[in-house]
């Protein structure tokens, strides 16, 4: 097994870049933030670190940076990804001060492609394969969007697509059972990296634990090694953090999401 603390440095310096969001409209540099704008008036601030600012810069920043986003009435909400393992002194209470809520953490997830990339049975009845349609995609979209608790949208379908279109790399992979999806997942490799990330991890509750987001998981990873990608990084939640783990890959830190809302 590589050594996390190899895998945490190649997260890093290699995903904590503009590598990080490929589909942005702009990116503007503040100090040393990213303020990143994505279509659908969603906004992104994120870092490769905070450059050892302390409590009275990070203060001053977070109201900076909310000025910048207001300032675009196209802007309907912002993220703010935070790292657990960053040096950032009094980052929450500014957040929270600035009216941002914090999200539920997620794991940070690392570690080599080939032992996810294993063979694994799925049940009676059901299969994966990759989709590129607009049905298809409404449909995975809508069923995630269920699966994760959120009102029905069209904005992460017309994203998706938008991204389908631009041929930048990124995969959709479901598994279907009596012609209905009951789990699907995101490959979105990462130019210029070692580096392929799964995202967007979903399976029905009625469908869970009998292997197949594992089989999903391992549809994925097999399409990675096929571009050449040899590590794979996930943001988990504690449904699937348990099953990478079992796989091989490793937790190397922590992400919390900071959201605010015009």
């Amino acid at each position: 097994m590589i050594d996390p603390a190899y895998l945490l440095a190649a997260y890093d310096g290699q995903l904590r870049t503009d590598a990080e969001t490929p589909s942005a409209i702009s990116v503007t540099r503040h100090g040393p933030l990213r303020l990143v704008t994505f279509a659908g008036g969603r906004g992104f601030v994120t870092y490769r670190d905070l450059a050892g600012a302390g409590v009275d810069t990070i203060r001053q920043l977070v109201p900076e940076v909310l000025a910048h986003y207001q300032a675009d009435p196209e802007i309907s909400r912002v993220e703010w990804k935070t790292r657990g393992h960053d040096h950032a002194p009094g980052l929450h209470e500014a957040l929270l001060e600035n009216g941002f809520s914090a999200g539920e953490p997620e794991s940070i997830m690392l570690g080599e492609a080939r032992l996810l990339a294993v063979d694994v049975p799925l049940p009676d009845g059901v299969t994966l394969r990759r989709v590129t349609e607009e049905a298809d995609v409404r449909a995975m979209s809508a069923m995630q969007d269920e699966v994760f608790g959120d009102a029905v949208s069209d904005d992460m379908a017309n994203a998706l697509l938008r991204r389908l279109a631009s041929a930048d790399g990124m995969e959709l992979w479901v598994a279907e059972a009596e012609g209905r999806i009951v789990s699907a997942g995101r490959l979105d490799p990462v130019r210029g990296t070692n580096f392929a990330g799964i995202w967007g991890g979903a399976t029905r509750e009625e469908w869970r634990g009998r292997g197949i987001y594992r089989a999903l998981t391992a549809a994925r990873a097999r399409s990675a090694l096929g571009m050449g990608k040899t590590l794979i990084h996930s943001d988990s939640t504690e449904y699937s953090r348990p099953i990478l783990e079992r796989s091989g890959l490793v937790k190397v830190s922590t992400t919390t999401p900071y959201h605010w809302q015009r």
